[in-house]
């Protein structure tokens, strides 16, 4: 007999293994519903796309999840073909354009990123940085396309740097960013704001008196942070229930539901003025 098993791989770097507070919570929130259903979950991080890839090749052949959950999906994304030809059930966390026809928890990254900025142009900056994750995520782009609709409309500038959700990354990329005109400077996840204050320090420069920050992900390490850091609440617990009710769908075979997850939040500490 098949097991009641939904699997979920995460490819991030090595040196963002366990970094993130964000999926922590997520599983808690998918646990919270499938386990009560008989239903455990599989976690598998894989550092590049090939190992996530062979996971699923694997996980199909050996008949070792009844479902799995795909996160971080590019436009046209392979993924989803792979999946349906594995014959795996699978539901999508994030936007339902990058595998039509799935089960989705759409995030809406595009309004979040404007109100972050509508948030940061009430508060007199005209030219801010965007430190994004990998720019080949549909999320990233989405986040991207936000913050420039919101500036053009208010007549800011965004200036953009990429990094991959890493300590070391954010804190280059904020390290370029703190070069320039930039007076507040938003993070795709916690981890790398985190880094964009050690970076901050180094460079002499004052939290939030010269530069502000916010964080993409509350978390406590934005609580517990020097200046506490601002942040765009998800609740990550919502959307892991929401993901247990868009994997089961998948794997009973209604017609598919997009799940709309909570609209995120500022969150204001000192780390903006």
């Amino acid at each position: 007999m098949q097991p009641r098993r939904v699997g979920l791989v995460l490819t991030r770097p090595a040196r963002v293994l366990g970094e993130e507070p964000y999926y922590h919570e997520f599983i808690e929130g998918l646990e919270r519903m499938l386990t009560p259903m008989g239903v455990s979950v599989l976690l598998k991080v894989v550092t590049d796309r090939a190992a996530e890839t062979a996971t699923y090749q694997r996980w199909a052949a050996d008949r070792q999840v009844s479902g799995v959950l795909l996160v971080d999906l590019a436009p046209g994304d392979e993924r989803a073909q792979l999946v349906e030809r594995l014959e795996l059930a699978a539901a999508v966390i994030g936007d339902p354009s990058t595998a039509p026809g799935l089960p989705a928890v759409r995030t809406d990254d595009a309004g979040g990123a404007r109100e972050a900025t509508r948030f940061l142009a009430e508060r007199g900056h005209r030219t801010i940085g965007h430190v994004s994750g990998p720019m080949g995520f549909a999320q990233t782009q989405l986040r991207r396309d936000g913050f420039e609709a919101e500036a053009a409309v208010r007549g800011m500038t965004v200036l953009k740097a990429e990094g991959d959700f890493s300590y070391e990354s954010g804190k280059a990329a904020a390290e370029t960013l703190l070069r320039t005109a930039a007076t507040a400077i938003v993070f795709d996840n916690d981890v790398m704001a985190i880094a964009g204050l050690e970076a901050a320090r180094e460079a002499g420069r004052t939290v939030p008196a010269d530069v502000s920050v916010i964080a993409w992900d509350d978390s406590a390490q934005c609580q517990l942070a020097v200046p506490a850091l601002s942040a765009l609440s998800h609740d990550a617990e919502r959307i892991g229930e929401l993901a247990a009710a868009a994997i089961l769908d998948a794997m009973t075979g209604p017609e598919a539901v997009v799940y709309e997850a909570p609209d995120a939040h500022i969150v204001v500490r000192e780390s903006t003025n």
